[in-house]
């Protein structure tokens, strides 16, 4: 990407000198590659104004733009709508809430967090704002306010904290059922979910048709059955096949002025846990590399093999050749490196993983994206698994993956749940290979087409968890509507 701008910057130099290209008060007709890499430039720096001014002005003039490339660059503008909304919070607001749990903070220790990229702030057009929740996320990531945060929040127990839970119950009879069976899925669960959106009132045109995609659950057979759809509003809908790596179901409304759109669908299903005893000497190299293709290559825009990733797996991996061990290394070294934080929506960032290494932070689906990048990279098939979590009587959104290792096949992994805290070596990586039975899938890969399409781009262009609603006119942003999920365990 270096070379690529440097050659890019003495193209331009070169050809404004010679008379190839106009200067800025002439009309412009730049070759894509280019007028991509001056957006991009101008937005990565903060200067949001000069970008939306030149992206208009290429839209609007240069008549050498693709379809696709007009597209792309409507998007940009839609990037800083987005990164706007997530650097909401001024400075005075982040130190009200530092200071109330600690009040010593100076602006040397502000300096210094910022620097560390503990609190995630940008500048603007020549305005420094905050990440909404950088403040709180210092309490996840700064090693020192971790600690303030603890102090001052007796820890509660839960799932991802890698502590003993029910959950670890669970899971330490999923590994028992599991031996004793010899089955991969065993201790199914039944639950009841119910998923709503609510569009807000007149933000569509009387009259006009909102259309609204609500996630629905994927057939995985031993993992997620016997799929019951028990009632949607409206009762007409298209459900997505059951194939569709980001599985949906499809509503239509009119809009009615002064109403809120409500869309609602509800069903049941049975989902497993899941446990593989992999021992590193049983583990081979892949019997059918080109059967598992499509999970070891590159995946633009996210799953990239770059020099920076290249670098910090020679660093992580060193010398290990099984595949299982490498797996491990990375698995651990996120865990230790990559601490949980609230993240900023995935469409306002280009490259996942490369935002975690650059930011040392992230949340489960960054965490996801980055060890599932990294184990294509060293040779090992990854994929992204998502949807739902369950941990009673707790809920969330939730991503995670699969793995495979000869000869055991495709194993669930979670690294954002990580290693456990306990003496035993095998059940310390339980999530490398095996998953609790409290999950909800709706997606297989990241990033893929809805059924029916959209005509417009997506408010979540990676995930699919809490919906998709658009009109003729545009895509209907987060802002502009309200999600709803509820969910009920029917069998224990």
């Amino acid at each position: 990407m270096k070379l690529f701008t440097q050659t890019i910057r003495i193209i331009l130099l070169l050809s404004v000198s010679i008379g190839m290209i106009p200067s800025c008060n002439q009309e412009v007709q730049l070759p894509f590659e280019v007028v991509n890499h001056s957006a991009v430039n101008k937005i990565d720096q903060g200067d949001f104004s000069a970008a939306r001014t030149f992206i208009r002005t290429q839209l609007a003039e240069n008549t050498g733009l693709t379809d696709d490339q007009r597209k792309g660059l409507e998007f940009e503008l839609l990037r800083m709508d987005r990164i706007e909304l997530d650097f909401r919070a001024t400075e005075e607001q982040v130190l009200e809430f530092i200071r109330e749990y600690y009040p010593e903070v100076t602006p040397d220790d502000m300096l210094r967090w910022e620097q560390s990229r503990a609190l995630e702030v940008m500048t603007i057009d020549g305005t420094k704002r905050y990440f909404n929740r950088a403040a709180r996320n210092l309490f996840r990531i700064d090693r020192e306010m971790k600690e303030v945060w603890a102090a001052a929040h007796p820890r509660k127990v839960t799932a991802g904290s890698g502590e003993t839970s029910a959950l670890d119950q669970l899971n330490m009879k999923i590994m028992d059922d599991a031996a004793e069976s010899g089955e991969l899925y065993v201790q199914p669960v039944r639950l009841k979910i119910m998923q709503a959106v609510d569009v807000d009132a007149d933000v569509v045109p009387a009259g006009e048709t909102i259309r609204c995609w609500i996630p629905f659950p994927r057939e995985i057979p031993g993992r997620q059955e016997d799929i019951r759809l028990t009632g949607s509003s409206p009762e007409d809908h298209q459900l997505a096949p059951p194939d569709a790596l980001q599985r949906t179901v499809y509503f239509e409304r009119t809009a009615v002025a002064g109403e809120q759109t409500h869309f609602e669908v509800s069903y049941e299903y049975t989902g497993h846990g899941a446990y593989a005893p992999v021992n590193p000497e049983n583990v081979r190299d892949l019997a059918d590399p080109e059967a598992l293709a499509d999970f070891l290559k590159e995946e633009p825009p996210h799953i990239l093999f770059s020099d920076t990733l290249r670098k910090l797996s020679a660093e992580i991996i060193g010398q290990e050749t099984n595949p299982y061990v490498k797996a491990q290394k990375l698995f651990d070294w996120i865990d230790g490196n990559i601490p949980w934080a609230s993240a900023r929506e995935y469409s306002s960032i280009r490259n996942i993983p490369e935002y975690a290494i650059r930011n040392r932070h992230g949340d489960c689906g960054i965490q996801a994206l980055t060890f599932i990048t990294l184990c294509r990279l060293n040779g090992i098939p990854a994929r992204w698994q998502s949807g739902w979590e369950f941990e009673p009587p707790d809920n969330s959104m939730h991503d995670w993956g699969m793995i495979y290792f000869e000869p055991f096949g495709w194993l669930p992994m979670d690294v954002t749940y990580g290693l456990r805290k306990t003496d035993d070596p095998e059940f310390r990586h339980f999530y490398l290979s095996g998953m609790d039975s409290y999950r909800l899938i709706f997606n297989d890969a990241y990033s893929k087409e809805f059924f029916p399409p959209k005509t417009h781009p997506r408010s979540e262009t990676v995930d699919s968890q809490r919906g998709e609603v658009e009109w003729s006119g545009s895509n209907l942003y987060f802002d502009q509507w309200d999600w709803t999920f509820r969910w009920e365990l029917l069998e224990d």
